[in-house]
């Protein structure tokens, strides 16, 4: 079973391999690809919906194509500033958040949960549907079967590693590039010479649509048939949402991404629907806009009397359905780093904020797939349903982020001299954001816009609730702060150097070798009992788990060693820098604990690992550790509910108990501390006897 995991899922990474974030981060090339496909690939539906809603008033396709261009590089210079005021990424979550307010912050957060989860399942049955377009009708029954293989296959890739399941996509990507390039230049180059022509009959078709509409009806038809098409700006936001994953230099990584995709985006929705307009493509009926606009187009080429056209349509088609899986790939590497930072701030479990031993976050994945599966369910992968649920909730985070740096350049305008010049792009922009965003609400209210608001209005509460539990433990925890407060006025009198007494040790992640012993006067001694203590940061709840050992075991334990294990989340998986700076405060919250065993009379010392998971570093370490303290006996405190209900199991991790039944494996003793809490009275409770092995 060891080996089939790891030959689906890889073998682990290791936090320490200073090549670690160089292996996982992604060059601009690689993030064009990873998360800029995202944007790209919503050619293959944006211009198709757009055009479809023109009807026979094909010669406002023209102005689309404009209007198209004109609006993806509004949005993304809007984002590119977003990119360089929040260098640490986070896109739409951490704007509203830092600059509108936390409560705004979660509304664009579970926005964007619901957009990354509808990515998915809308590339990926786009992507079915522009396959299936070249093959029988009866083919159509596989439709659902390949999609549900597609999403299993990108779930376990990127359970994998970032980086390695986006360079294992990047042939398709070009593939896509190459081919739609010269579709482009085809229809449109082949056309410049009845550039007569093709005025003239566009301005007929104005005309015909002014008679028959009016000038009113004529704009109305040409602002629903703009916002209809809003689904082709959906993947701008990926990549600001995306820039902790790039390459240093990150911010300059990130706008050469943005630039990339901007450009690709412009010039392929829109040049699509002009080569619409040009061909007088029509639709029809289990093909999409594109396979139709390819046959019309390229069906019939031949080079030296051999038919190549239809191959060309369907590698092409083949492309566009691989371009959208890649597309897919954006809500898996955004969707979980939304929900790490959300974790950060308590709005989800803490646990989603944790990284896996492949260093990727795992935890966000599976739900982020579990969710995907759902909505496929539910729409049984009809795009024109995905599409309209998904742009109410992009346009949503698209309209908070630029009316969040609106405020920001209007607040801060005496400190930027340059305000007056990037004011206005947002304002634009979060006009243009919130019309499409209405306009697709009134139209498609009844046709599953509904759901994406009540879903995204359950996740909102949710996220508010969870808040609240977090803030309960907190204010609760503070009670034993307030019962056993540091002694810092002893530890001052006492005179205790400024360095740790013994450097507390890193135990690597593979066997345990060559342990440095410590002579120091006030290091235990190794022939008598001494507690190992697992402690996180320096708080009540570990100074209260040692004074409750001691009234258990009096005058027993001749000294205490505190353990501690540096967990690498994705907060501090950014760069060499925030692993050391999370080093840094682990030792020093170790040499406030050894401080503390010092004012009650203890010789004491501390040990240090890094890792992904407490339970398997504490293993690691345990082991080593009762090497050079046979007479050890491990501890640690645990939290326990005064109501143990599914919804205290699901937010708080039992970690205590994880590392005891780790070690009664190895057959090492260790009890587990108890720390009831009751957040009804809004206090904690201590019990008198632990919990023993």
């Amino acid at each position: 079973m060891p080996t089939v995991r790891r030959l689906v899922f890889g073998a682990p990474k290791d936090v320490k391999d200073p090549d670690a974030f160089h292996k996982l981060s992604l060059i601009a090339l690689l993030a064009w690809v990873g998360l800029g496909a995202d944007g790209l690939s919503s050619s293959a539906y944006g211009p198709d919906e757009s055009f479809r809603t023109l009807g026979e008033h094909t010669g406002l396709a023209f102005f689309l194509a404009l209007a198209t261009g004109a609006t993806v590089f509004i949005i993304s210079y809007g984002y590119t500033r977003i990119i360089e005021h929040f260098p640490t990424g986070g896109g739409g979550y951490v704007v509203a958040s830092r600059l509108l307010g936390g409560k705004v912050g979660v509304i664009s957060g579970a926005a964007l949960l619901v957009d990354y989860v509808l990515t998915i399942t809308l590339s990926i049955a786009s992507g079915a549907d522009a396959v299936f377009s070249f093959l029988p009708p009866a083919f159509l029954a596989w439709k659902v079967p390949t999609v549900v293989v597609g999403l299993s296959l990108l779930t376990i890739m990127n359970i994998r590693g970032v980086k390695e399941s986006v360079t294992s996509l990047v042939p398709v990507f070009f593939v896509f590039l190459i081919t739609h390039a010269l579709l482009l230049l085809v229809t449109i180059g082949g056309h410049l010479a009845d550039i007569g022509r093709t005025t003239h009959e566009v301005h007929a078709s104005l005309q015909h649509t002014h008679s028959a509409l009016g000038m009113t009806g004529l704009l109305a038809l040409f602002v629903r048939a703009y916002s209809m098409g809003g689904g082709t700006y959906t993947g701008i936001e990926a990549v600001s949402n995306g820039v902790a994953m790039m390459r240093e230099p990150r911010v300059q990584t990130a706008k050469r991404t943005m630039m990339l995709m901007a450009v690709s985006l412009a010039v392929t929705a829109g040049g699509i629907l002009l080569c619409y307009l040009l061909v007088q493509a029509h639709p029809v009926p289990g093909k999409t806009m594109n396979a139709v606009l390819l046959e019309q187009v390229a069906g019939g080429w031949q080079i030296g009397g051999v038919p190549i056209g239809k191959g060309f349509v369907i590698v092409t088609l083949i492309s566009e359905g691989a371009l959208l899986f890649v597309a897919a790939q954006a809500g898996f590497l955004d969707g979980p780093r939304v929900m790490a930072n959300m974790a950060t701030d308590s709005w989800f479990p803490h646990r989603f904020a944790a990284l896996s031993d492949r260093l990727s976050m795992r935890n966000g994945i599976l739900i982020m797939s579990a969710a995907a599966f759902g909505a496929l369910a539910y729409t049984n992968g009809d795009v024109s349903k995905l599409v309209v649920m998904y742009s109410i909730n992009v346009f949503l985070t698209f309209s908070l982020s630029n009316l969040a740096m609106s405020v920001f350049w209007i607040r801060h305008r005496k400190e930027h001299a340059d305000w007056a010049r990037h004011l206005p792009a947002h304002l634009l922009g979060l006009a243009l954001c919130v019309l499409i965003l209405g306009i697709t609400i009134f139209e498609k209210f009844s046709e599953g816009g509904w759901l994406t608001l009540v879903i995204t209005t359950l996740l909102i509460v949710l996220c508010l609730f969870i808040r609240r539990h977090y803030r309960s433990v907190v204010a609760a925890l503070r009670q034993l702060d307030i019962d056993l407060p540091s002694p810092r006025e002893v530890e001052d009198a006492m005179s205790l150097p400024s360095e740790p007494t013994s450097t507390p040790e890193i135990f690597e992640a593979g066997p345990i070798t060559g342990l440095e012993e410590h002579h120091s006067r006030l290091d235990p001694d190794p022939q008598k009992p001494v507690a190992i203590l697992l402690v996180g940061g320096y708080s009540g709840l570990g100074r209260h788990a040692l004074t409750s050992l001691l009234r258990m075991f009096p005058g027993h334990f001749e000294g205490v060693v505190f353990l501690s294990v540096a967990v690498v989340d994705s907060e501090s998986f950014k760069g060499p820098d925030q692993l050391a700076a999370l080093e840094a405060r682990t030792r020093e919250h170790l040499l406030r604990y050894e401080r503390y065993a010092h004012t009650l009379g203890l010789r004491a010392s501390s040990a240090l690992s890094v890792g992904t998971e407490v339970a398997v570093e504490g293993e690691k370490v345990a082991v080593a550790l009762v090497g050079r303290y046979p007479r050890a006996l491990f501890v640690a405190g645990q939290l326990i509910f005064e109501h143990d209900t599914m919804w205290n199991r699901a937010l708080h991790n039992e970690t205590a108990f994880m590392v005891q039944k780790r070690l009664q494996h190895k057959g090492i003793p260790m009890i587990v501390v108890p720390v009831c809490i009751d957040l009804e009275a809004g206090r904690t409770v201590m019990p008198e006897r632990a919990r023993a092995a």
